[in-house]
């Protein structure tokens, strides 16, 4: 599990913000902060957190010099900005000071979702240890930014896209049309054209698998997961 603090200084947003995360699998919230203070506490005292969703208008101090604090005392958790602040100045300065990601105020839950799956994508990808070839470099910093499979061509839908992706990206292995099929509720032949679409664009990998008959099973399997 991924863990989580969520910060802002507004409780119910919070709450909200907090609901949210829990609904997105792999991911808990560890506790709720809504000060600097309270923040830079809970950093010192929870045995383990991994991602910060950190608001910029706090009561005390901006979420961003919360992060510098963060970083003079040596912790490395990743953070995600959550916040309303818009200005090209904040935002710059949140890139500066190694923000994943920059969520501006309001959102719907499908728009932080989309960051922390992409945020757990990129932690898979980077588990593995070892090196990594160019290519793979590539799929790891374009993870962050891949909130849905642009540039559909004529004809796709972003919602089946958005299925078929997600449906793969949770595999534990290798998936064939077919069983992409019986998973999202989508035909074979949708399936397998989403699938070719994501081949393309180097989100997914083809496989083969050779049967009794000798005929070859093409498979897929979502390219951080090799």
């Amino acid at each position: 599990m991924i863990e989580v603090l969520v910060v802002d200084d507004d409780t119910r947003v919070a709450r909200v913000n907090a609901a949210y995360v829990e609904k997105v699998p792999g991911f808990r919230v560890a506790a709720q902060a809504h000060s600097a203070a309270e923040a830079l506490r809970r950093l010192q005292t929870l045995p383990r957190l991994d991602l910060v969703l950190m608001d910029h208008y706090l009561p005390d101090r901006t979420g961003l010099t919360v992060v510098q604090e963060m970083r003079r005392r040596g912790h490395q958790t990743d953070v995600i900005m959550v916040t309303a602040a818009r200005d090209r100045a904040t935002v710059q300065a949140a890139m500066r000071q190694g923000a994943l990601q920059y969520l501006v105020k309001p959102f719907a839950f499908a728009g932080l979702r989309v960051k922390l799956e992409a945020y757990a994508e990129l932690r898979r990808a980077l588990d593995g240890g070892g090196e990594a070839e160019q290519a793979e470099v590539d799929r790891m910093f374009g993870a962050l930014s891949a909130s849905s499979e642009p540039g559909l061509p004529k004809g796709h839908s972003p919602t089946t896209a958005e299925l078929v992706r997600q449906c793969l990206m949770r595999a534990e292995g290798s998936l064939s049309a077919q069983e992409i099929a019986e998973r999202t509720g989508v035909s074979r032949q949708t399936a397998q054209r989403y699938l070719k679409l994501l081949e393309r664009t180097g989100r997914a990998r083809l496989t083969l698998r050779y049967g009794d008959a000798g005929r070859p099973e093409h498979r897929y399997v979502w390219a951080t997961h090799t």
